[in-house]
């Protein structure tokens, strides 16, 4: 009998879920992966993926396209192999690397939420016009560190601004967009007279550069490469050979953690007094919710929101709050996410 469509996701409150995680006594490991490929039925795959995943434990946010699948997820510790083995069973998933994060055992979502896209990442090309396959050379973080030792490299960030905001190569170009359609143009334009120079790019996981890589080439750069793995592989492998971390700061990560810490530097400051924190969290005003940039004295002054209207507006009872909050605009509304200071 076909399964029905409800049972095929969660159901249960937010409460209900993090109750549920709460009441776990075995750690989690956290981890992402990707892979590009052709799946004909993205739907079908989507509900073959829910069916073998969910038993095992696994939380966490997962997009499939026709193009492939790009997942960060949690799984019990001790399903980390029967995980593995699940993904491995489907062909084109064979050999996936997955990337452990630096804090493995982070309880870092809530829920399993497997959707259907129409594209894992939403980068804007037109895939029919290049070959996506052609893309940059895959560095080693010690490679990575030799390039960069070099005067003639030029290092990118090819993340949103409130990424780079916490954490970056030393010397990056950090382009202050918001999304990563947004950047390919941006750092073409930027580069657009550089196209001999050895360009070196960078993301959490590496699934935004082995596109971007591969549309640089066909725009006519000639010497494209990518930290192979994102900024996650690279810090585990500076841990494991000794390496000089040339990353600097937090690697922010797209679930309850918001972020890891690869070396001690804070690097970025309080949107609201200016002394330094990497602390960033969603505005406790829930009709607001901006990410943005708080130190703890801040924090406390402002009881975790982005500003004083915020803080009164949550202040007000439940009742009062929804009168009106029809009449009221909040950061959250216009932006989504706050801009750093030195964007302002």
């Amino acid at each position: 009998m076909e399964r029905k469509k409800h049972e095929l996701r969660n159901l249960l409150s937010r409460e209900d879920l993090q109750a549920r995680l709460d009441a776990e006594t075995e750690p989690r490991t956290t981890l992402s992966f990707y892979r590009y490929a052709r799946i004909t039925d993205p739907q079908a795959f989507r509900d073959e993926c829910y069916e073998r995943w969910s038993p095992l434990g696994v939380l966490g946010r997962i997009y499939i396209a026709s193009e492939g699948i790009n997942g960060q997820l949690s799984v019990p510790s001790s399903n980390l192999d029967a995980f593995r083995e699940a993904l491995y069973s489907v062909p084109f998933l064979e050999g996936t690397r997955l990337n452990i994060a630096i804090e493995a055992e982070a309880r870092s979502f809530l829920k399993l939420i497997i959707k259907v896209r129409p594209k894992i990442v939403a980068d804007g090309l037109d895939d029919d016009t290049f070959d996506v396959t052609k893309r940059g050379r895959h560095l080693s973080a010690r490679e990575v560190n030799e390039l960069l030792e070099k005067e003639d490299t030029l290092v990118v960030d090819m993340r949103n601004y409130y990424e780079s905001e916490v954490g970056y190569f030393e010397g990056a170009i950090r382009p202050e967009v918001t999304n990563f359609r947004d950047i390919l143009p941006v750092v073409e334009d930027m580069l657009a007279d550089k196209k001999d120079r050895e360009i070196v790019m960078y993301c959490t996981g590496g699934i935004r550069c082995e596109k971007a890589s591969a549309y640089y080439l066909h725009r006519g750069f000639e010497r494209v490469s990518m930290v192979d793995g994102g900024i996650i592989e690279y810090a585990r492998q500076c841990e494991r050979e000794g390496l000089e971390k040339k990353y600097i700061g937090k690697n922010f990560v797209f679930d309850e953690r918001l972020g890891e810490r690869i070396t001690e530097d804070v690097v970025s400051h309080c949107h609201q007094c200016g002394q330094p924190t990497d602390r960033q969290l969603d505005c406790a005003n829930k009709a607001c919710h901006i990410l943005f940039i708080q130190c703890m004295d801040c924090a406390a002054e402002h009881e975790d929101c982005c500003s004083v209207e915020c803080r009164d507006f949550n202040r007000l009872p439940e009742d009062e709050r929804q009168k009106k909050r029809p009449s009221m605009v909040f950061n959250g509304q216009r932006f989504g996410k706050a801009m750093p200071p030195r964007a302002k």
